[in-house]
């Protein structure tokens, strides 16, 4: 029987240095007169987001801030800027940041309107369509990090504060309508984040490529971002004024989530109770579990990673690129393990449960029942 799929790809990205002063263009362009800017609380003081809002004070928009967003958002953030968005009479949403800002900023844009907990809206079958699509606002992504690539992504993550469950909240009108990549605006961050964001999008692209998934177009997308992050994650670790390096990380990340659209597996379907419950940072939890998830699933992508392997010039196989992936950890200095990022294996039944329900199970090459995700986690620790 021939392939069959449903694909959808990005949208207007406005990409390279300095592409932020486009920002009230932009605005204009959507139709937006009152933006409110969403962002994370460490990035809400900083000297790109007061540009950014300086940029659009002098376009003549009438931008607003808000910024109680958590680093695992979660709905009383949402419901804080639903509130603020409303109070504010903002038309717009600018998604400003890195996961978190963006995930919510998309979330806020897409809520006022809604009749229905955002719960209802889970990436579930056809759940989407409950949704009002004519009340969802225009929204515009900024991302100052290059890792999740949400800001080419049609959901955002919410944890359910109460369950410690995150969930993968779906609109195709969550699709921002532009996106400004401008890499001078990842300059500033921190090499630990440098690091566990440039390994999620190693994450996104390696989970995609691997996924038994039938979507050629994701697949090459996925094995040059795989590329991209081998070659230049390293140049930004050591020199994060790197703009060329920085630039290049920050396709690799839209690339990812671009690829998995294909699908994600394990490595995410773990990490996202382990961030969920302990807090840790979703990137960086990727990197940790990725070894121990390349083992559990070697039977079915050893021939897959040998083609990876000769593309990135690793030579050896899937030996040679599970080798090369626990270099690269240790150089970016990724703990080694779940027990070296200082959590404990005493909930492995709950996690494993967790892991079950997250959507990301479904793109694992082995499939994953309750017994051999238990016995993943306990590999992971």
């Amino acid at each position: 029987m021939s392939p069959r799929a449903n694909w959808s790809y990005p949208t207007a990205i406005k990409f390279g240095a300095g592409r932020i002063v486009e920002l009230a263009d932009a605005c204009n362009s959507l139709g937006i007169r009152r933006p409110l800017l969403v962002t994370d609380k460490g990035l809400a003081g900083l000297p790109i987001t007061r540009q950014a809002l300086a940029i659009l004070a002098d376009g003549g928009l009438e931008a607003g801030l808000f910024s109680e967003v958590d680093p695992n958002p979660n709905e009383n953030n949402l419901a804080a800027g639903v509130k603020a968005y409303i109070d504010g009479g903002h038309d717009g949403v600018i998604a400003f940041g890195g996961g978190s800002g963006l995930d919510l900023g998309k979330l806020v844009a897409m809520m006022p309107g809604q009749t229905r907990p955002v719960w209802d809206f889970e990436d579930i079958g056809d759940w989407w369509t409950r949704a009002d699509a004519s009340k969802i606002a225009p929204i515009i992504a900024v991302p100052t990090t290059a890792g999740t690539g949400s800001e080419v992504g049609r959901a955002g993550v919410l944890t359910n504060s109460e369950t410690h469950v995150k969930k993968i909240i779906f609109h195709p009108k969550l699709l921002p309508g532009i996106v400004i990549c401008d890499p001078e605006l990842t300059v500033g961050m921190p090499r630990v984040i440098t690091a566990g964001t440039g390994l999620d999008a190693l994450a996104h692209c390696l989970e995609a490529y691997c996924s038994p998934h039938y979507h050629p177009m994701s697949q090459g997308i996925a094995l040059e971002g795989m590329r991209l992050v081998k070659d230049n994650l390293p140049r930004v670790y050591a020199d994060g004024n790197d703009i060329d390096a920085r630039a290049e990380m920050m396709s690799a990340a839209a690339m990812g989530a671009v690829a998995f659209q294909k699908g994600l597996g394990a490595i995410h379907a773990i990490s996202h109770p382990i961030g969920a419950v302990y807090n840790t940072h979703h990137g960086m939890t990727n990197a940790v579990v990725m070894p121990a998830v390349l083992r559990f699933n070697r039977e079915e992508i050893e021939g897959r990673l040998k083609l990876a392997a000769d593309y990135l010039q690793i030579s050896g196989g899937y030996e040679g690129f599970y080798n090369f992936v626990l270099e690269f950890r240790s150089a970016l200095h990724v703990p080694d393990t779940l027990s070296a990022m200082g959590i404990k294996p005493d909930r492995i039944d709950e996690l494993a449960a967790m892991a079950m329900e997250d959507p990301s199970t479904g793109g694992n090459p082995v499939a994953m029942t309750l017994e051999n995700t238990k016995a993943l986690l306990a590999d992971c620790f």
